[in-house]
C-alpha cells in the first residue's frame, strides 16, 4: 500500500472524512489532427485556382450568351464552347472546388479522388505516348500523395 492510502485508512478508522493527498489528472482524449503537408497545401491551392477559372469561364460564356448587353463576348475565356460545354465547366469547376477545400481539410475521400484523377491523367499521358515532363510530374505527384496518406483522416 502506498503512504497516502495507509494514512487514508488510518484516518477512516477515527471517524473523520477520508483525505487523499492527490489524484492524477482526469484523462480526456483529445482529437489528434495531423499537420497539413506543404505539398498537399500547394496542390489544393492549385486545384482551387483551376476550379475558379473553370467556373468563371463557364459563367462568363453563359452570361454572354443570355445577357449579351451586360457582359460583352470579349470577356469570354473559352471562345469555342457551346452552352452545354459551359454548363459542364461550371459543374466540374464547382466539384473541383469541393475537392480542393476537402484536401485542405485533410479528408480522406478527397485524397482518393485526387489520386484517381492523377492516376487517370498519368495513364492517359502514357497510352497516348506523351512521355514528357508533365508525365514525370504526375508520377512524382502520385507517389507523393500515396506517401502522405497517413496525414488524412
Amino acid at each position: 500500500m502506498s503512504g497516502s492510502n495507509v494514512r487514508a485508512h488510518a484516518t477512516a478508522s477515527t471517524g473523520s472524512p477520508v483525505q487523499v493527498d492527490h489524484l492524477p489528472p482526469r484523462w480526456e482524449p483529445t482529437p489528434v489532427r495531423p499537420r497539413l503537408p506543404v505539398g498537399v497545401a500547394v496542390l489544393s491551392v492549385l486545384i482551387a485556382g483551376f476550379a475558379v477559372l473553370m467556373v468563371l469561364a463557364g459563367l462568363l460564356f453563359l452570361l454572354a450568351q443570355y445577357v449579351g448587353e451586360v457582359v460583352p463576348s470579349s470577356l469570354e475565356i473559352f471562345q469555342s464552347i457551346d452552352v452545354w460545354g459551359a454548363g459542364i465547366l461550371v459543374v466540374l469547376g464547382a466539384a473541383l472546388l469541393g475537392v480542393a477545400t476537402s484536401l485542405w481539410r485533410q479528408e480522406t475521400w478527397a485524397l482518393w479522388v485526387t489520386l484517381a484523377l492523377v492516376f487517370g491523367t498519368t495513364a492517359y499521358l502514357f497510352f497516348t505516348g506523351s512521355i514528357t515532363i508533365l508525365f514525370l510530374i504526375f508520377i512524382v505527384l502520385f507517389i507523393y500523395l500515396i506517401s502522405v496518406r497517413r496525414y488524412f483522416y
